[in-house]
């Protein structure tokens, strides 16, 4: 098994080449139209964008990707979402496992922050009161609209459904104690990755994998 590595200049960065061929986010940033930053606000995310933001990548920051993702075309439809109007509930707290990391995924590409965000000009722009956890929902997240109070979504990843080589926790623990060879270093990171590969590539779009539902909130 193997993880194709595009070919770059010397100094440049070189990620696996399936993250060319991932999903991407588009949407519209009313801060960033305003003070142009960008043309019409419009801004596009990439897995590889969130992968520089979370400083590497896993089923977990793939699969916040993709639920955040769902959960932003389930409550925009074929409109541009927009960025800075949207709330994020999460049902963990905070400290809970790995429910920072995919808190952290959303705001990247949301804008929603808890009480550390931009607070906002002229009482407009303002990404403060967006983030929330420990709510007492259904789905591993909820979203909703600012702009239509009532109306959300909720959405849950199942990552067991897309199992990874049985032999990647091995290779893991071998790598962490210094005890892998060359060759189990390689086979581990090409394991991993190919989790991630088959979740974005296959599985992005799968009901099963990335459950959504509409609630009222």
């Amino acid at each position: 098994m193997s993880v194709a590595q595009p070919s770059r200049a010397p100094g440049t960065e070189s990620f696996p080449s399936f993250f060319d061929q991932a999903p991407v986010l588009d949407l519209q940033d009313p801060l960033a139209e305003f003070l142009g930053a960008v043309e019409a606000g419009r801004l596009r995310y990439r897995y590889e964008d969130v992968v520089r933001m979370a400083g590497h990548s896993c089923p977990t920051v793939a699969s916040a990707f993709l639920m955040t993702r769902a959960a932003l075309r389930g409550l925009y439809g074929d409109e541009l979402p927009r960025r800075g109007e949207i709330r994020v509930e999460m049902r963990e707290r905070r400290d809970a496992g790995v429910t920072g990391v995919v808190a952290a995924v959303a705001t990247f590409i949301t804008g929603a922050t808890e009480d550390s965000g931009f607070p906002g000009l002229g009482g407009r722009f303002g990404r403060r009161e967006r983030l929330f956890f420990g709510r007492p929902i259904d789905g591993e997240m909820r979203f909703s609209r600012i702009d239509r109070p009532g109306v959300g979504v909720e959405v849950a990843g199942r990552l067991q459904h897309v199992a990874g080589d049985p032999r990647t926790s091995l290779w893991m623990g071998r790598c962490l104690h210094g005890e892998a060879s060359e060759e189990e270093t390689a086979a581990f990171r090409a394991a991993w990755q190919d989790r991630v590969r088959r979740l974005l590539l296959e599985h992005a779009d799968d009901p099963e994998v990335i459950e959504l539902r509409d609630v009222r909130c």
